[in-house]
């Protein structure tokens, strides 16, 4: 619509209205002059109403000017309104752009957890059929038998211990004479009687340098082991067992006590050789259910071998003047004997298949050992302990001893050493003679007396082979050690009551009848435990890795703690007189409770089984969970190999057959178990 100003329109001037009022005051209107004036009054009236006309346009269009202007400000300000609501809307966006990636995260997420619930599933399906898989194995491990070519190995095998214990004891009996024989060398060679507190020291090196050779060989036997071979160490070792033996028995011939020494030095290397190499291969060649007896066979050979020289030391056979170098002499007949029969005798399997990787040779060895051709279980049962060990191979002294989860089986092997060589035995063996005539026995009844130790060390260590597989390990060393406690008690008291009523000759008499009692029984529970199990555990606690030099560390400790009891106890008993045996008792006291609280049992067990006790930090885990330690770490191993970047597959199918031939070659009972599921875990590519 088109609007008009006011100063276009049509204006009345002021000249004509006042000449008009003038007319009509002056003059009587007219028609003529109504009639000019209405059309006057209605021009004016038309002017008039034209010009509210256009004030009320104008003053409607102010009106709208108004609101426009309102409207323009509530339009800027809803504009800044949008523009804030685009920016939230765009910012609401980019978050629900990133919470649908998160949401799209979380669904892989979930689908991967899903995947692993699913291999978790099918990894346990495949640990329960590889447990009943390993149990039948086991039964078949435990139906093998004592064979007559095994028994033929063991016996060339513990000639060595034999060894040892005949060159403990038979020093003992010719005491007296070796002195005499210390006392004449010494005064034509200086041309004056020698001191007694000195001959007693030079027989106290004689008994003890043993112990020094004892430790050096113990200490070397694991180096000797590994490179070459339990047979091949056994072997060399006779070298040294000849050369010492000559060298005693020389010694009367050559006027010099000195070449006692040296010789009782070699053998004493030979013999520490012995207990570390033979306890190794024998546990390593015999079947699972009469590993325990078997080891025990360790223990038989020493005390036949003590019982022999004791036997042999009595005034009408050797304990003479003339008679004692060759009974020192005589330690070449187990050294020679061994030459004979060992070289027939194959090389531990199990060193053939972990150490040197020989596995035709391990199982040529096998089926002679167990006179069948079947010997599935046997390699099986070696690899599984292998790859259970793994990552132990080829231990050295200084990672055994850092190593977690070994440092409490080598507490437990240094505990069981120390049981047997502090709970008082060497005292009695080195110095039984001695302490029967202190008690009041005769000379002569007193040798008399130790042959009986001899001859009941060797009754019961028979009696306890049987019991070995069928009471457990633990069990008899807690009955050993606490049969020596009592009975240690009782010959304290013995000596302390012949102190008091040494004046009654009927209670001298009685004492020293209760003193040899006492004396016998403690020998007694010494050979139901002390004695052989500490040989045995040790060898028992470690894998293939590990075991050469824990057998060493634990010989090692084994002969320090015979040497500090042979160089210590004369002394100890003239310092203590009636409270000798006090300090045995508190250290047998120490070993039960220690036993009692750390030792596990290893009978029928497994060496994997034992190892898997000691991966546990919680010694009271469920036997199930321990016995498939070593399986389960196989899976865990075969599926870490194949996680991203995946590998390639051949490896994995290697082993799957591996493991499948293994299972298939063991015979009818042996269902081999399921191979090892593919894992479908994510890799980087299809995330």
């Amino acid at each position: 619509m088109t609007s008009c100003s006011i100063e276009d329109e049509e204006v009345v001037p002021d000249h004509v209205a006042r000449e008009a009022g003038g007319k009509l005051t002056r003059y009587a209107p007219t028609e003529e002059d109504e009639a000019t004036l209405r059309e006057l009054l209605l021009s004016l009236q038309r002017q008039v109403s034209v010009m509210s006309m256009n004030l009320s346009a104008k003053l409607d269009e102010l009106q709208r000017g108004d609101r426009q202007l309102e409207t323009t400000v509530a339009l800027c300000e809803i504009r800044t309104q949008l523009q804030e609501l685009t920016k939230s809307v765009e910012s609401c966006q980019s978050e629900v752009s990133e919470v649908k990636r998160d949401m799209v995260a979380i669904k892989q997420e979930l689908d991967t957890v899903q995947q692993v619930k699913e291999e978790i599933e099918e990894l346990r399906e495949y640990v329960d059929r590889l447990e009943e898989h390993s149990q039948r194995r086991k039964l078949r491990l435990l139906e093998q038998g004592l064979t007559f070519f095994l028994s033929y190995a063991i016996l060339a095998a513990v000639l060595g211990m034999l060894q040892f214990g005949y060159n403990t004891g038979v020093i003992n009996a010719p005491g007296r004479n070796i002195e005499n024989f210390m006392k004449d060398v010494y005064k034509d060679r200086y041309g004056k009687d020698i001191h007694e507190d000195t001959v007693n020291s030079l027989y106290s090196i004689a008994v003890s340098i043993f112990a020094i050779g004892g430790m050096l060989g113990g200490f070397s036997g694991g180096m000797i082991a590994n490179r070459f071979g339990r047979k091949g160490g056994l072997l060399l070792n006779n070298i040294l067992g000849i050369s010492g033996a000559s060298l005693m028995g020389f010694t009367k011939i050559s006027h010099c006590y000195e070449m006692l020494f040296f010789g009782r030095f070699i053998i004493g290397v030979n013999c520490g050789l012995n207990t570390s190499l033979v306890p190794m291969y024998i546990s390593e060649i015999a079947p699972l259910n009469l590993r325990g007896g078997l080891g025990t066979v360790n223990q038989l050979a020493v005390t036949v071998g003590l019982l022999l020289s004791q036997v042999l030391g009595i005034e009408q056979i050797l304990g003479t003047d003339d008679g004692w170098p060759i009974l020192l002499g005589l330690a070449i007949c187990p050294a020679i004997l061994q030459l004979l029969l060992l070289p027939a005798c194959p090389e531990s399997p199990r060193y053939l298949l972990i150490t040197r990787q020989w596995e035709e040779e391990a199982r040529r060895a096998l089926r002679r050992l167990r006179a069948s051709n079947q010997v599935e279980e046997d390699i099986e049962e070696m690899r599984a302990e292998e790859r259970a060990q793994q990552a132990e191979a080829s231990i050295s002294m200084r990672e055994l001893l850092c190593s977690p989860t070994l440092r409490a089986p080598l507490l437990i092997g240094v505990v069981m050493q120390l049981s047997q060589q502090l709970s008082g035995i060497n005292a009695v063996f080195y110095y039984s003679t001695s302490l029967f005539t202190s008690s009041g026995l005769t000379e002569e009844s007193a040798k008399f007396a130790t042959m009986g130790i001899g001859a009941i060390m060797v009754g019961m260590t028979l009696v306890s082979l049987p019991l070995m597989d069928r009471t457990g390990r633990r069990t008899l060393h807690l009955y050993g050690l606490g049969g020596m406690f009592i009975f240690s008690i009782f010959i304290t008291i013995s000596f302390l009551i012949k102190e008091f009523f040494g004046y009654v000759q009927e209670m001298i008499d009685w004492m020293s009848y209760l003193s040899v009692v006492s004396t016998l029984s403690f020998v007694v529970f010494f050979a139901v435990g002390p004695g052989s199990i500490p040989w045995l555990i040790t060898a028992e606690l470690f894998s293939q890795g590990p075991r050469p030099s824990a057998m060493a560390i634990a010989v090692l400790v084994n002969w320090m703690a015979n040497f500090v009891v042979g160089i210590g106890f004369p002394s100890m008993k003239a310092l203590l007189e009636n409270y000798t045996f006090l300090p045995f008792s508190v250290f047998l006291a120490i070993f039960w409770i220690f036993t009692y609280k750390k030792v596990p049992e290893t009978k029928n067990k497994t060496f994997e089984e034992i190892l898997a006790l000691f991966r546990n930090s919680n010694g009271r885990d469920s036997f199930r969970d321990s016995r498939l330690y070593g399986s389960m770490m196989n899976c865990v191993n075969a599926l870490e190999q194949q996680l991203p970047p995946p590998p390639p597959p051949a490896p994995v199918d290697e082993k799957h057959d591996s493991l499948s031939e293994q299972s298939s070659a063991g015979g009818e009972g042996g269902r081999p178990p399921p191979p090892l599921p593919p894992p479908r875990f994510p890799t980087p590519g299809n995330v």
